[in-house]
């Protein structure tokens, strides 16, 4: 059996039920909720994809630094690295990775454009997806731009065996949202696709699960961990992700039981304590 990749386990959630919601998102600084359903979601990883071939030139192997921090984009621009055999390399807070592509949040575009990559995207990271306040002219606005590439993606054979996730150095250390050493290095699409797999079965996730990842806003995408079981583990059962900020801890549980949450990661210490019926991953 030919290995699979994080593009095979998404097409696949994909296609269970495109209607069903893949991604709730509550934003920290407006207490907005947006919800996306797999069908919309799989729009903008085409859209990105699409953007990155056609517009930036991305091509097979190249590294697309992702300086952005949880978020529906960055798991959008995560999934589109995927789907055209780049490879994602996740940038620490406030730092900006040394990629050939450069995706970067409004406090970090100005050192992405000093990093010599070949192409540089900055993102408002709004809610809804609208463009920037302001954009360098060097810069090209990922809420602008991608609105005009297509809903498909036909996307070609991904090589399992090549990099599809880079943690940098120092990007490494501490401990992600399951509790797990952040370890430096590159794992293939087949690696990541295989741990996935490995922690649905461990975690007992079915589609009727929800799982709610309770991020800070600087947590980058290191926090889903170095082979990005939060992302992609769920991604494997076909279940639905909640991102909650922890900061706002009063409206934490109500919106736990709103969403009808069935299992958490990343509640941190001093975090309310959350309801039993809850299943912490781990």
């Amino acid at each position: 059996m030919a290995s699979e990749t994080p593009l095979d386990l998404w097409r696949s959630a994909v296609a269970a039920d495109p209607a069903r919601p893949f991604a709730t998102v509550y934003d920290e600084a407006t207490g907005g909720r947006v919800e996306l359903s797999y069908a919309t979601f799989d729009n903008w990883v085409a859209k990105t994809a699409n953007m990155l071939v056609d517009g930036l030139g991305a091509e097979p192997g190249d590294r697309v630094g992702l300086a952005l921090p949880l978020h529906w984009q960055s798991l959008v621009w995560l999934l589109a690295c995927f789907s055209t055999g780049t490879t994602a390399v996740a940038g620490a807070p406030g730092t900006v990775p040394d990629c050939e592509i450069a995706v970067a949040d409004p406090d970090r575009l100005p050192a992405a454009l000093d990093t010599g990559a070949r192409e540089v995207v900055g993102t408002s990271l709004h809610p809804l997806g609208a463009p920037l306040a302001e954009c360098p002219p060097a810069a090209a606005d990922y809420g602008v731009e991608v609105r005009g590439y297509g809903d498909r993606f036909a996307a070609a054979a991904i090589d399992p065996a090549a990099p599809a996730f880079e943690v940098p150095g120092d990007a490494a250390g501490g401990t992600d949202l399951l509790g797990a050493e952040v370890a430096a290095g590159a794992s293939s699409g087949a690696e990541l696709a295989a741990s996935a797999r490995l922690r649905s079965a461990a975690w007992g996730l079915a589609s009727t699960d929800r799982v709610a990842i309770i991020t800070s806003g600087r947590d980058s995408l290191t926090a889903l961990g170095s082979r990005l079981p939060l992302l992609l583990g769920p991604i494997a059962g076909a279940v639905p992700l909640v991102v909650l900020p922890a900061g706002d801890s009063a409206n934490l549980q109500p919106r736990l039981d709103m969403e009808r949450v069935t299992a958490t990661a990343g509640a941190r210490p001093g975090t309310p304590a959350l309801a039993g019926s809850l299943k912490p991953l781990t």
